[in-house]
């Protein structure tokens, strides 16, 4: 049987069944370690493990998440990102709600790491099919509505956890299982043929290796360099903001909930609403610098504030920050890549977003350790400043005209017909 990106078809016009499943699955996507995380004292404790073994749970699915996204990537150039995305939907939902029935720290990680195998392809496949589906303006709007939807569940799903977490703490684990029927859901509604414009035959002949297309395209390497920098960076801020404030007198867990998790959810959402008008006023190279300029302001108020008042700005600042970063820096990478190469390339992106996440607190920890929390935060501020004076080099790409990839194909067509 040929594969779905090998099949010719009339054009694919996205509809809203297609948006709000694809929209559903982005709130998982990163969601694999801050679902438990209310529960994850209670966890430790419960089977006798010690602090690095807990953070391990939290973390090894980004592991999994890293290594596997490319093999991701190829089975939606491969397939397109129906199949893999149900697929990993299913191994989402199953990995993850293996929890509710484990007993044991080794069975629990082996979960995660499966748990990460799904998230990868939930990542990947449903980035691609955004990008996919939609062009210009559009696909700024629904790039936004994405992040939207991501921050959405970052905090949705920690509280339902969380709640869940007073009845045992496998409880919190059956709110993994939404991925079951999401996979339904997605081989219900998302289109057979593969989105993007190009025939199997043009996409078959522009594939490549993963070194082959980073050699052939520097600026997609660039910027997975820049998703490592800046989420090893800002994870110091994630990891070190409960720490923080308990130096500060803060001990209350909701209050460091709203501190961590709701002001930066709350300011990444409005961000993600009103994208689509941000980049058609400003651009995507400044918005990407107001987004490091937040950064930069967030980590040394951070480090310098000495009341817990003041660092309610902090949350605030990285959440405009990831607001912007998020949707600029996939749309930016899936203009330095070909679209046969399309789901390759978004899991270069995954792979070097959790590979970052996964290696910040190995490089941070020793130093905060040995130091301070104020002096990692000023570290971390020195290198978004860094990537800040780097950004002032990125140029503002070439903007599609259609509004979905179907529109955009024609539009092209057309444009290459009055040229010859």
């Amino acid at each position: 049987m040929a594969a779905e990106s090998t099949t010719a078809s009339a054009p694919v016009r996205p509809g809203n069944a297609t948006l709000t499943v694809l929209l559903l699955a982005s709130t998982l996507g990163v969601m694999g370690g801050a679902t438990i995380a209310p529960v994850i004292e209670v966890i430790r404790q419960a089977l006798g493990v010690g602090g690095t073994a807990a953070g391990l749970i939290l973390t090894s699915h980004s592991l999994a998440i890293a290594v596997t996204s490319p093999l991701a990537g190829r089975a939606t150039d491969r397939f397109g990102p129906r199949l893999p995305l149900a697929a990993g939907l299913v191994v989402y939902g199953l990995g993850g709600g293996a929890g509710m029935v484990t007993d044991s720290f080794p069975a629990l990680l082996a979960s995660r790491l499966v748990l990460g195998v799904g998230a990868a392809a939930v990542f990947t496949c449903s980035t691609a099919a955004l990008l996919g589906l939609y062009r210009g303006e559009a696909r700024d709007k629904v790039m936004g509505w994405r992040t939207a939807a991501t921050t959405a569940g970052g905090f949705l799903y920690p509280l339902a956890a969380g709640a869940l977490g007073n009845h045992s703490w496998h409880a919190p684990f059956a709110v993994y299982l939404v991925g079951l029927p999401l996979g339904a859901a997605v081989l219900l509604a998302l289109p057979r043929a593969a989105p993007g414009g190009e025939s199997g035959r043009e996409a078959t002949g522009r594939r490549g290796g993963v070194v082959r297309l980073l050699r052939e395209r520097p600026l997609l390497l660039g910027l997975c360099g820049l998703w490592v920098a800046t989420t090893g960076l800002m994870m110091v801020l994630a990891v070190s903001l409960p720490r923080r404030l308990d130096q500060l007198g803060v001990h209350d867990t909701l209050v460091v909930a709203v501190y961590g998790t709701v002001l930066g959810s709350g300011a990444a959402a409005l961000v993600g609403l009103g994208y689509a008008k941000l980049t058609a006023r400003f651009g995507y190279a400044a918005l990407m610098r107001c987004a490091a300029a937040s950064w930069t302001a967030a980590l040394v108020l951070f480090a310098v504030a000495g009341h817990p008042v003041p660092l309610l700005l902090v949350p605030v600042l990285t959440g405009i920050g990831s607001g912007i970063a998020m949707p600029t820096l996939t749309v930016l990478v899936d203009h330095a890549a070909p679209a046969g190469q399309r789901g390759t390339a978004v899991s270069l992106q995954a792979t070097a977003l959790f590979g970052g996440q996964f290696a910040s607190p190995l490089v941070f920890g020793p130093l905060i350790d040995a130091t301070s929390v104020a002096t990692g935060a000023l570290v971390a501020a020195a290198g978004t400043t860094g990537i800040l004076i780097a950004l002032f080099r990125l140029r503002e790409p070439d903007r599609p005209t259609g509004t979905t990839a179907a529109e955009d194909g024609d539009s092209g067509r057309a444009s290459a017909g009055r040229r010859i």
